[in-house]
């Protein structure tokens, strides 16, 4: 079901799906959805003014992230104001928003049409292998190969006998370094792409770290040893994310700027590994594409990718800009460059740092930034942002956003309900935020 209809508590939009290599799926039953949506932006008479490009973030599947769009859109419908303001300073102003998803969470359910049970197999009622299950899981979230297969059978069969050992056996240390070989993130340091922006891996001093703070970070079910492969799944999504943004989203991006007359405006917004998406579609291949025109705003929201992302010249790393800044060199964003931070969002404050390898360093004092950290919990940093801090501000606050500029938005003061080991990292669909969003938008660029 591609296109969702409106309800009274939100407009319609349209929900095109990809697969894990960046392929549109082909299975929709109503048919190709990119072809809808380009004949959709090309027709004469669609009266489109703006489209709101979306992702969601990690631990995503089809229902997840119909899920999310639905309390986005409606969020941001509701911002009754805002909607008026749109028509009174552009004539005709319509929306299309547009949901884009990636699949990033592993065994999630990908059906695309209406939900159905699954079959019960005949002998359901058979004893599971734990072991065997914990294979199959994690291969598919971190690497599929028999070397990290064997690797996860070690650490598996090492955590039934004791899930929560004062220190991780040489043999578990040994099982989690060849692991973390297969993944082929590769250790690249802070400038490197999301996914091999880390400083190494040291599978010992992350176990101690989560057995430190465990009730901050919220372990569940199978705990102790078994949290330094959520920190492994943790990063090899955002190397998925930058994947899917670089191949899936930029040339989606680029159709759709084809197609469309060449005044419509084109806003782009994501959540946590969305932000990478984003990011990702903007900045093309290897951080170094084309985008056709720019896009009319970006709105990062708690976003798990490093601070230095959009910068010029890694203060760490002198001579190395971030990843990602080209968005800002060739200023790829006319309008506003939103990003939001809380506290309480424990997925970029401290499950971010631990999958750069930075074990024992997940707090910083008032005021320092961390060579490893998320611009959901430290803002976009670095020489070349200009990026200036700011708090949210009620639904009906006037921010007097500027075109061309990045802001930092300090929102703990909406986004602090947790939720698990993420902390409060999804409590994103308020108003006051969607509020920041549409002024964004509406900045004239």
């Amino acid at each position: 079901m591609p296109r969702i209809a409106a309800t009274d508590r939100r407009v319609g939009y349209d929900l095109i799906c990809f697969d894990k290599s960046g392929d549109e799926r082909r299975d929709d039953p109503d048919g190709h959805m990119s072809d809808l949506i380009l004949r959709t932006l090309a027709a004469a008479d669609s009266g489109i003014t703006d489209v709101f490009l979306v992702s969601h973030g990690w631990k995503g599947d089809i229902p997840a992230a119909r899920t999310q769009f639905d309390g986005w859109v409606e969020a941001m419908t509701q911002c009754k104001a805002d909607f008026a303001r749109a028509r009174q300073i552009r004539p005709g102003f319509k929306p299309y928003v547009i949901g884009m998803h990636w699949p990033s969470l592993p065994w999630g359910d990908e059906s695309i049409g209406d939900a159905t049970a699954f079959d019960i197999p005949a002998d359901a009622g058979a004893a599971v292998d734990p072991v065997s299950a914990l294979v199959d899981d994690y291969a598919a979230r971190i690497a599929d190969t028999p070397v990290a297969r064997d690797a996860l059978r070690r650490i598996a069969q090492s955590g039934m006998d004791n899930v929560d050992p004062d220190a991780l056996s040489p043999e578990v240390v040994d099982a989690y370094r060849q692991l973390n070989l297969e993944t082929d993130l590769g250790i690249g340091g802070a400038g490197a792409g999301p996914g091999g922006d880390r400083s190494g891996f040291d599978p010992q001093a992350v176990y101690q770290s989560l057995r430190d703070d465990a009730p901050s970070f919220g372990l569940f079910g199978l705990g102790g040893l078994f949290g330094v492969l959520r920190t492994l799944s943790f990063w090899r999504m955002k190397d998925r994310a930058r994947r899917f943004g670089e191949k899936g989203g930029s040339n989606f991006l680029a159709c759709m700027m084809q197609a469309a007359p060449r005044n419509l405006r084109f806003h782009l917004l994501g959540h946590s590994f969305g932000c990478i998406v984003m990011s990702a579609t903007l900045a093309g291949p290897r951080g170094r594409g084309r985008v056709a025109r720019p896009v009319d705003s970006l709105a990062l929201v708690q976003g798990a990718l490093s601070i230095w992302s959009y910068c010029d010249d890694i203060p760490a790393t002198p001579g190395q800009p971030g990843y990602f800044h080209k968005v800002l060199a060739d200023r790829r964003v006319r309008g506003p460059v939103l990003a939001t931070q809380s506290v309480f969002d424990s997925a970029t404050g401290k499950w971010y740092p631990l999958g750069a390898g930075v074990a024992g360093q997940v707090a910083v004092g008032p005021g320092e930034v961390p060579k490893f950290g998320a611009v959901g919990s430290h803002g976009i940093r670095g020489p070349g942002t200009r990026a200036a801090d700011i708090s949210i501000l009620p639904a009906d606050g006037d921010y007097k956003f500027e075109p061309g500029k990045v802001y930092n938005l300090e929102s703990s003061a909406v986004i602090k309900d947790s939720s698990g080991r993420g902390g409060a990292h999804s409590d994103i669909c308020h108003c006051e935020l969607a509020h920041a969003v549409w002024q964004a938008a509406l900045t004239a660029g």
